[in-house]
């Protein structure tokens, strides 16, 4: 991985800085949430069928059935990258004999129509410019490669006329016809290289670093330090793959997409359900990590007990609009900051061990148990689990083709935060580190009790301001798969909303809505008892993060990508192949021995 720069803006090129990283961080979130329900909802098949509507047309293009007809390219509507295009006479407006005849068997081709020639004048040129047949008119020299255009019976201008709207639509979308030339990254995205880096970042970070002392002590100190830098540079690897699949391809626009591309339509419902079981893993987690924190700060009552509290303060949020929670989720960047500076001021403020970085606590350099090491594997690779988000966060960045440089520099950063906290969390409390360690940081005494307090409020808030986004796509998916999806004010752009009969009264469609809204309080309500339910269950969050870690995160950020860049390529490389055997085998282990410590617990 390159090493970060030196400087970045993290404002737009306009000047304002922190509103515009705000609003960025803001529409990574709801790309995030978007990932899982645009193709539930049907959205990447009617995408499916225009691109296939269009290779259709361009297929018949190709000649290979009688009544064909042979004329120049710029009659077609094909143009290179850097042409510009102007709009050309309509179809309709053309008269009869302007229209190109269909040759008969055996009819000599005609390879070209003459315009009508009007009677010559004092200040008529002497070369004329021909009349062009196109809707689109270009205004560079035409090439003289001919293409063969295939033509019904009669040109029809219905037909003509939708070969145009499909073309415009492809030009809206910043697709362009290939000319055989290697792609470009056209520019069309929102956000600057240093608010995507920041997205990253941000998106990186989250509730994984509170397992990483954990997964030193079970790892060690060699493993640990050999684990981390590892999977970072994998994890940095495969998000170039998919950033570099997803450029590539104008059509695609979600890791949803890029599986129906290499593995065909089938791999897509597959692809959503592990989506789903780690969002929904996320989601336990989520309750796991709030009702711990909460019982540090006030050990007066159980956790089963804050946890069935929280089902009163995470309801309302899942009835909210995504407009709010996503500004809500700045909470987790700011606790996460928070946290950090926490362990060290801790750190060094006690002179004596336990908790202190002078006098560090017992640790061991090896392994001492292979079931601790598997666990260890989901614990380390749990934190590096965004790529969910990697193809969204490539196609809003303004220069794609920094993309490389940016994915390097958050990756370095992550993982240098993940082994800081790590290493000075397993210094501090050495093999004796809790699953969360920082239930540690009110254990010990001699630790400022107030900046501690503040800090677990901070992972307190954090959970709750998460979960409803971080769960909307999974509850949007289960809410179209039952035919419940929502309907809500038009202001929530990333809402559903239920296509109504215009003609049917309006007091039938306010029953219809208000049944439905009833529906899906009903659905999220039941969604949020269950993630309790299994929350108080498996009360582990060392168990939740492992399993995530080796089962979801392995599939969806490793064997994912790698699969479909040798599907995609049609040869598999060396490095990839070890790539692929080596995170089998780490995924197969993982998650037994996560499921192995639960069952133990």
């Amino acid at each position: 991985m390159a090493s970060p720069p030196i400087s970045f803006s993290v404002g737009s090129p306009s000047g304002s800085s922190f509103v515009d990283a705000v609003a960025s961080y803001r529409r990574s979130q709801l790309y995030l949430s978007d990932t899982i329900s645009n193709s539930a909802s049907g959205d990447e098949d009617e995408r499916e069928s225009i691109y296939d509507e269009e290779s259709q047309i361009g297929a018949d293009a190709s000649g290979e059935e009688n009544g064909r007809v042979e004329i120049d390219t710029s009659i077609t509507g094909e143009w290179d990258d850097d042409d510009e295009l102007t709009p050309g006479p309509s179809i309709d407006s053309l008269r009869p004999e302007y229209l190109l005849p269909v040759p008969e068997e055996g009819a000599a081709t005609p390879k070209a129509i003459p315009a009508p020639q009007d009677a010559a004048r004092e200040h008529t040129p002497l070369l004329r410019k021909t009349t062009s047949l196109s809707f689109l008119e270009r205004t560079a020299p035409p090439r003289a490669a001919k293409v063969v255009l295939k033509l019904p019976e009669r040109a029809s201008p219905s037909i003509v006329r939708r070969n145009s709207q499909l073309s415009t639509r492809s030009r809206v979308s910043g697709r362009r016809m290939s000319t055989g030339r290697a792609p470009k990254f056209a520019p069309t995205g929102h956000s600057t290289f240093g608010q995507t880096l920041f997205n990253c970042i941000a998106i990186l970070l989250g509730i994984g670093m509170l397992s990483e002392p954990l997964a030193f002590a079970y790892a060690g100190w060699i493993g640990g330090s050999l684990l981390i830098v590892f999977y970072g540079f994998i994890t940095c690897y495969t998000a170039k793959i998919l950033a570099h699949i997803i450029l590539s391809d104008s059509k695609l626009r979600s890791y949803s997409d890029i599986g129906r591309k290499a593995f065909g339509r089938a791999s897509v419902p597959w692809i959503n359900a592990l989506f789903c079981l780690e969002l929904f893993t996320v989601s336990v987690a989520l309750v796991t990590l709030y009702a711990d924190s909460l019982h540090s700060v006030e050990p007066a009552y159980s956790t089963t007990f804050y946890k069935c509290i929280g089902i009163a303060i995470l309801l309302p949020t899942m009835l909210m609009p995504l407009s709010i929670l996503s500004y809500a989720s700045i909470i987790g960047i700011v606790s996460t900051l928070l946290i950090v500076a926490v362990i060290f001021i801790d750190g060094f403020s006690k002179p004596d061990s336990p908790g202190s970085l002078w006098s560090p606590a017992p640790t061991d350099w090896g392994v001492t148990n292979l079931g601790e090491l598997g666990v260890s594997f989901g614990l380390f690779m749990a934190g590096f689990s965004g790529h969910a988000v990697i193809p969204s966060l490539a196609r809003d960045m303004l220069d794609p083709s920094q993309f490389d440089k940016m994915i390097d520099s958050a990756f370095l950063v992550a993982t240098i935060v993940y082994a800081t906290i790590g290493v000075a969390g397993y210094l501090m409390f050495g093999n004796a580190v809790s699953d969360e360690f920082s239930q540690d940081l009110m254990k010990v005494v001699g630790y400022n009790p107030a900046l501690n307090k503040i800090a677990l409020w901070g992972l307190v808030l954090s959970p709750l301001s998460k979960y409803a986004l971080a769960t909307r796509p999974l509850a949007i998916t289960i809410e179209m798969l039952l035919g419940i999806d929502p309907v809500v004010p038009s202001g929530d752009d990333h809402a559903m909303s239920i296509k109504s009969d215009t003609n049917a009264a309006p007091s039938f469609l306010e029953r219809h809505h208000a049944l439905k809204n009833t529906f899906v309080t009903i659905e999220r309500t039941l969604f949020v008892f269950m993630s309790v339910a299994i929350s108080i269950l498996v009360p582990e969050f060392s168990s939740m993060m492992a399993f995530l870690g080796a089962f979801s995160s392995f599939l969806l950020c490793v064997i994912g990508p790698v699969s479909a860049k040798i599907a995609l390529a049609g040869r598999v490389g060396l490095w990839d192949a070890f790539l692929l055997v080596t995170a089998v085998v780490m995924a197969c282990w993982g998650t037994g021995a996560a499921f192995w410590s639960t069952t133990e617990g």
